[in-house]
């Protein structure tokens, strides 16, 4: 029994994709949806390179672009990658797709990076609002 659903779930994994983007776009249908806090954030009181980042995908799987650039420049980027990733794996029957290039994963890395440290510099070195929500020093 337990080695027959162990086997289902594999063969199943390329859903998973689509799973997320569904309960994604049901988050930014639904806001008040419970999420997860940023660990990050809570110890240390700084946010990360992600915070805001459900919210900014959340809206923009649900076409609302203005409302998910305010949250996080990477939202509508993020679902995108998201909806691409959800039908590629779909097609393939692959969670992770065949011949897939390793260097946007790198270079979307470094620009979240960058994004981030802007933000950290506006809102902890030039006291503006670089994190929405999130008050200025």
């Amino acid at each position: 029994m337990r080695n027959s659903l162990l086997s289902r779930l594999q063969h199943a994994g390329y859903t998973l994709p689509a799973a997320l983007t569904a309960s994604l776009w049901l988050k930014g249908l639904h806001p008040s949806l419970p999420g997860w806090p940023c660990p990050l954030r809570a110890l240390t009181g700084i946010p990360c390179p992600t915070c805001f980042l459900t919210r900014a995908t959340s809206a923009a799987l649900i076409g609302d672009l203005p409302a998910s650039l305010h949250w996080h420049a990477f939202g509508p980027v993020a679902a995108a990658t998201l909806l691409g990733w959800s039908l590629m794996a779909i097609r393939q029957r692959r969670l992770v797709p065949r011949n897939l290039p390793a260097w946007p994963l790198g270079a979307a890395t470094l620009a979240l990076l960058a994004y981030w440290l802007l933000r950290l510099w506006l809102s902890f070195g030039m006291g503006l609002q670089g994190f929405p929500g999130f008050p200025s020093s």
